[in-house]
């Protein structure tokens, strides 16, 4: 009986915990260090803004971001406040499909906190290209494998 209980406690802990597909096989797993942050405009051209920062996908299934436009009086985003960008939490991993989604536990922006944000990826070689699921957000981030 005691050897049921704690294989039923096991299987809970299993499917309760945020899934990255292929567990350690997926490409994303690492830390990235950015290298390009790209916006659309208006009249729909692209410029690249000097952010520099970080992501991290843990074994574990976790996502961390910190990023930071060196411009401390730039206009607050929907992600940032005073030109920083921090938030983590549970995230999944469809490798298939080149996406994945967090849900924000902690965020430096508090009304992220509870959303559940969904990004494309590509990752080539030691690069990463992060971009939104909606293509109307209109940016582009590149990263370097640490």
């Amino acid at each position: 009986m005691k050897n049921l209980k704690i294989a039923l406690m096991t299987l809970t802990l299993a499917a309760s915990s945020p899934a990255l597909a292929d567990d350690s096989k997926s490409s994303i797993i690492g830390a990235w260090r950015m290298t390009s942050l790209q916006v659309t405009g208006a009249n729909g051209g692209q410029t690249t803004i000097p952010y520099s920062g970080q992501v991290i996908f843990s074994q574990g299934g976790t996502l961390s971001v910190q990023a930071m436009n060196p411009d401390a009086a730039a206009e607050p985003t929907p992600y940032t406040a005073n030109g920083y960008e921090a938030y983590y939490g549970p995230v999944e991993v469809d490798e298939a499909k080149k996406t994945f989604a967090i849900t924000v536990e902690s965020s430096l922006v508090r009304k992220l906190i509870g959303q559940r944000m969904e990004r494309m990826f590509e990752v080539n070689a030691d690069q990463l290209t992060i971009l939104p699921s909606d293509p109307k957000e209109g940016w582009r981030v590149t990263y370097k494998r640490l």
